[in-house]
């Protein structure tokens, strides 16, 4: 999903290292590769390409992840997918889309 990447330093997710105790959760959850765990502690390795959808947020044990889902990419993956299927849309509320 290459294609469906958003504007690079945009996104909302946010990684509190301190808190990380590396169990590798948000790796395993990611659908797009965000995050690698090196000397115990996830890592973004790509945080530009997430899609805000809140899963590693909703697996970490310890509430080292936050985001705020679907106020970038997320909607405007959606507004895109949905213009390329010539599906006539409007979104609003986020400012983003």
């Amino acid at each position: 999903m290459k294609e469906f990447r958003y504007i690079d330093g945009v996104v909302t997710i946010a990684l509190d290292a301190k808190t990380c105790v590396g169990c590798g959760l948000c790796v395993q959850v990611c659908p797009h590769q965000v995050f690698v765990v090196q000397k115990g502690k996830a890592l973004f390795a790509d945080r530009d390409a997430c899609i805000e959808c809140g899963a590693c947020v909703k697996n970490c044990p310890v509430n080292a992840l936050s985001v705020t889902p679907g106020v970038g990419c997320a909607s405007l993956m959606i507004k895109r997918w949905l213009h390329e299927k010539g599906i006539p849309v409007r979104f609003g509320g986020t400012g983003c889309c």
